[in-house]
This record gives structure tokens, sequence and C-alpha cells, in this order.
């Protein structure tokens, strides 16, 4: 399965566009949240980056098979989460496969995920992850790591990761709201300079994606 991912992923990498995805989630928590937030990420990637992503993010439920056509799955969000047992299982296949997926705690969401994660992969813990990681150092240089974006309870932002054979397959931004920081100007009234932090983040995990 493993080896027909990677073919799946180099054939949609070299055709005409590739397709990231947002996470439908059960459990009565906001998945939809931030709408414009990975619209407004995929064009400064298309632009920046020279990545060729589909403007449109598809949406993909935990259980469905449809989910290992996305090399990149995000989800976000502000209340409870709930993977059921075939969630569960399809996405460990996913992510021992060859995905991946950014978890964006928006504020509410850490108690809930934290549970979820560990259903996921029991015997493996959360780590932070280190600034010197290749996911702080290109194309964007974050020498502390994991920016700043919102304020929530006065702690310091922290990734969390998930590691499988030294690959890097879950990131969960705690304590930073990178998606807040990538939606339109208007919503979150953030400074220039705040998004442009974000959305650069943003671009560091896909190109991590798309190049490793």
């Amino acid at each position: 399965m493993k080896r027909l991912f990677y073919l799946l992923l180099l054939i949609s990498c070299s055709s005409f566009s590739q397709e990231i995805a947002l996470l439908k989630y059960s459990g009565g928590g906001d998945w939809y949240a931030n709408p414009t937030s990975l619209p407004n990420l995929i064009k400064y990637c298309n632009t920046n980056i020279n990545t060729k992503i589909k403007p449109k993010p598809a949406t993909v439920e935990p259980s469905s098979p449809d989910l290992f056509s996305y090399p990149f799955v995000h989800m976000t969000g502000h209340g409870n989460v709930v993977f059921s047992d075939a969630d569960v299982r399809n996405l460990r296949n996913y992510l021992t496969s060859g995905g991946f997926i950014h978890i964006d705690d928006n504020y509410g969401m850490d108690q809930y995920i934290r549970k979820e994660i560990a259903k996921l992969f029991p015997n493996t813990n959360l780590v932070e992850i280190p600034a010197n990681h290749p996911i702080f150092q290109k194309p964007n240089l974050f020498a502390n790591g994991l920016p700043k974006i919102h304020e929530h309870d006065g702690k310091r932002p922290q990734a969390f990761g998930i590691f499988i054979e030294n690959r890097l397959v879950l990131l969960y931004s705690y304590e930073c709201d990178l998606g807040d920081g990538w939606e339109d100007a208007e919503v979150n009234n953030d400074p220039l300079a705040v998004r442009e932090k974000a959305l650069k983040m943003g671009a560091n995990i896909l190109n991590y994606i798309f190049n490793n």
C-alpha cells in the first residue's frame, strides 16, 4: 500500500494540479472554521513557492477511501472531536502509507484532540518538534520554531508531531492559530506582518509535504 500511495502521489504531483483537503470530523466541533484560510494559503503557495494546487480545497471524512487521494489534509476547529473505530483505522493507514495531517488548534480543541491522537497511535507519544527541523528551515527560516499568530492563554506556541520511521506524519500546532492568520484580512483584522508570517509558515508546511 505504501508504494501505491507514493506512486499516486508522484502521478498527482507531475500532472496539471495537486489537491489538498479539509478534514470533516465528527463530535460537534466546527471543522468548517476559517473558511477562507486554506484557499488563501493555496493562492500564496502557488504564487510564492511554485506549487500547483487546485484553488479550492476538497472536503474529506476520516473514514473515506478518498482520504488517500490527498497528500496533505488540514484539520481545525474550536470544540469536540471524536474519531470512530473506522476513522482511526483509515487515518492510521493513511498516515503510515505516506499521508500527512496538520491539526491546527483554533482554541478549545486541545483537550479533545489529544485523546483522539492517542487513539491513532497508542504506543507513540506526541513530541515537540525542535526549531532545527526542516519544516522550520525552508523556504522561510523560523529560527525559534512555530510563530505566534493569535494570543490565547499567554502560552508559547508549540509544534507537536508524530514521527513514523523518522518521518513527520502528523503536525499539531498549539497556541498559535495559523489558520486565523491565513484568513481574509478583514476576518480577524490581523496586521499584514502577522498574516505574512502565518502564510510563510503554511508555505513551509506544504513545501515539506511536496518536497520530502
